[in-house]
């Protein structure tokens, strides 16, 4: 199977009319590098893949894979596979004929097609279906078979648009799993694009986080999560406790105490809480060192699978959201005492500031 080539973008413009769908954007994945570019509709994220693709022309900067310039190429000529989400699958012919189409327009004779089809085939577990037609295949086999495609003609970059975005949740768990064994697997470089946080965060190296066109951040999934560096990107990943708070010689005057946090910059400044600031104090358990006591009503319960999810308002400040993990489940309306360490604060970037560069 190929092993990557790394992938370069230098201020990349996209323009539809006058509306610029990506914007000066530079962004770097390294060879055999996961690199997923999470961001909500509209943000650019799709336009950005064609633009590397060659389906969509760039009116600045240049995009480079390995040692080549692709700037001009056409899509044939890139070295690049490339997986819809919506397939693109020739519906009525089989599952090995499918796959060997980008074998055979590179030039290959049959004897090496085959060869491809099936390490393609055993890759995604699909072997035993090569001679079924595509109508007879589930979504999810469906999808697999767009993966085995894009894998077959060995490129030096996979590029994957949103693609488990029509698949229904259990399936979609069953398939990543799928796609972080076959990642590891190939050793190309994987540039995938996706709106789904838990997604991006599952299966990639580094994660970027656009936003209007452009790169708000970049990181591991470890760094992004623990340092957030904007409202933004801290509300997109799920994290919602971001408040609005002063903070001075490295203190926040918070509505719940004092916290004291890693910041020089004095001012108003959005904080966000990380999920480990808060736990729920059962049975008169005691606070441990740094942390602070609130104490707030419950307003709302919601059903997460392992955990309940339980809203508090505690009378002075946002409502704060808390997993409860054992035990009964208060009822709202009564009163739960919590826990929160304010070392798991986070002082946020002003998004101007972030926009700006």
């Amino acid at each position: 199977m190929p092993h990557g080539a790394p992938l370069e973008l230098h201020g990349v413009t996209v323009t539809y009319g006058s509306f610029d769908a990506v914007r000066d954007l530079d962004l770097r994945a390294d060879a055999g590098e996961v690199l997923c570019v999470l961001g909500p509709s509209g943000c650019g994220k799709s336009t950005l893949l064609r633009a590397v693709a060659g389906l969509e022309p760039s009116r600045t900067g240049s995009v480079r894979l390995g040692d080549r310039t692709l700037d001009g190429l056409r899509p044939d000529q890139r070295d690049v596979g490339l997986m819809f989400q919506d397939h693109a699958l020739f519906p009525h012919r089989t599952v090995a004929d499918n796959v060997a189409f980008g074998p055979r327009m590179r030039g290959l004779d049959r004897r090496a097609v085959a060869g491809r089809v099936d390490e393609a085939l055993r890759l995604v577990d699909l072997t035993d279906l090569a001679r079924r037609r595509i109508t007879e295949l589930s979504g999810g086999e469906q999808q697999r078979v767009a993966l085995a495609r894009a894998v077959a003609p060995r490129p030096q970059l996979l590029m994957l648009d949103e693609p488990l975005g029509s698949l229904d949740r259990a399936l979609q768990a069953r398939l990543l799993e799928d796609l972080t064994r076959v990642f590891g697997e190939l050793g190309t470089t994987v540039l995938h694009v996706t709106h789904d946080q838990h997604e991006a965060l599952a299966v990639a190296d580094r994660v970027a986080v656009m936003r209007s066109g452009r790169v708000e951040q970049v990181g591991s999934p470890d760094e992004l999560w623990r340092g957030p560096r904007t409202a933004f990107v801290a509300r997109f990943l799920g994290l919602d406790h971001v408040v609005r708070l002063t903070v001075r010689d490295g203190v926040a005057d918070s509505p719940w105490g004092t916290l004291p946090v890693p910041t020089t910059r004095d001012g108003t400044h959005d904080v966000v809480l990380l999920p480990e600031a808060l736990r729920v104090l059962h049975d008169g358990e005691p606070l441990r060192d740094h942390e602070l006591a609130v104490t707030g009503r419950i307003v709302g319960r919601r059903f997460a699978g392992d955990h309940i999810r339980v809203t508090v308002d505690p009378g002075a400040g946002p409502a704060l959201s808390v997993p409860v993990w054992r035990g009964s489940v208060p009822e709202p309306g009564s009163d739960l005492d919590l826990a929160l360490d304010p070392r798991a604060a986070r002082v946020l970037e002003p998004e101007a500031t972030i926009r700006s560069r």
